[in-house]
Formats: structure tokens, C-alpha cells, sequence
């Protein structure tokens, strides 16, 4: 059984040294909180034995220099890769639609917006989103329907101008 009391302790007289510790094996004061923070989430899960270990702060510095080492790993991985294919291009703007369209998701409620974004940018199907989310298919074909309902009422520009262009075409 974990003991909180204990843990909170640990934290308390340790917590700065493995700041300052953690800052200099990253060589960046964002990328030692993170790397401390991950080294104090695992310690608390394991915190039933590591409160019997003879040295739980040298363990805890072991844990902040192997995170340190695998992230150094992982962007040499990157910096290669970037090396052979150059930095990724612009990214443009958003389109005026497109800003429009994510205000007016934000205002519907979150299982229609999930349903929406399911069936339309990852196509699938009712039945897939029913199971992904745990209910009926009814249920799914409702949040579909009333989300698209409300969104044609939040951008009426926008529904009359998808009108107009398939008229055209």
C-alpha cells in the first residue's frame, strides 16, 4: 500500500535537488520539469517498494538521467530525419470557413461534435461510431442529425454557399 504521507515527504525534501538535477542533464529548465515530474509520477506508482529501497533518491536520479538519455535519443531520431528531408514547409493560415466552422462545433455539445468528426474526417460509419462510443446506432444517427441541423443554423452563409455551388455545378 502506498503511503501519501511518506510520498509527500520525499517530494518535499527532494523535489528542488531533482529540479536542479534534472536542469543540468537537459541543459533547459521546460524539459527538467517535465523529465522530474515523469520520475516522480513513476516513483509514486511504485512508491510500496521504493520507500523500503536503501537510496529511493538515487533511484529517482537514475529514473530523471535514463528519461533524459531516451528523449536525447529520440530527437537525434528527428534531427537526422530533418537533416534528410529539410524542415517542413509553411503552414498556411486557416481559411475563413474553416474558423467559422470550428467556433460553431464548439458550440455543440461534445457527443455531437464527436459523432460529426467520426463520420465525417474519419469516415466511419454509424454502426463503428455506435460501437466506439458504447450506444445504439439511433443513438449515434441522432447526434449526427441535430449536429448538423445546429451547425446549418450557426453558419447559414456557409450552408447557402454549398446550396449555390452544387446548383452551379
Amino acid at each position: 500500500m502506498r503511503d501519501a504521507a511518506s510520498f509527500d515527504e520525499f517530494y518535499r525534501s527532494t523535489s528542488r535537488r531533482m529540479l536542479r538535477y534534472g536542469y543540468a542533464v537537459a541543459g533547459d529548465h521546460t524539459e527538467a520539469q517535465d523529465l522530474v515530474q515523469e520520475a516522480f509520477a513513476r516513483a509514486w506508482r511504485q512508491w510500496g517498494k521504493l520507500a523500503a529501497h536503501p537510496a529511493p533518491e538515487a533511484w529517482l536520479r537514475l529514473v530523471v538521467a535514463r528519461l533524459a538519455t531516451d528523449r536525447w535519443r529520440r530527437l537525434t531520431g528527428w534531427r537526422v530525419a530533418l537533416s534528410r528531408t529539410g524542415p517542413p514547409g509553411p503552414v498556411p493560415p486557416p481559411s475563413e470557413d474553416g474558423v467559422l466552422l470550428a467556433a460553431a462545433l464548439r458550440q455543440l455539445p461534445a457527443a455531437q461534435r464527436q459523432a460529426l468528426a467520426l463520420h465525417y474526417l474519419f469516415d466511419m460509419s454509424v454502426e463503428d461510431i455506435a460501437r466506439e462510443a458504447g450506444v445504439p446506432t439511433g443513438t449515434v444517427k441522432s447526434w449526427l442529425s441535430r449536429g448538423r441541423t445546429r451547425l446549418a443554423a450557426l453558419l447559414p452563409d456557409l450552408a447557402d454557399e454549398k446550396l449555390e455551388a452544387n446548383d452551379v455545378a
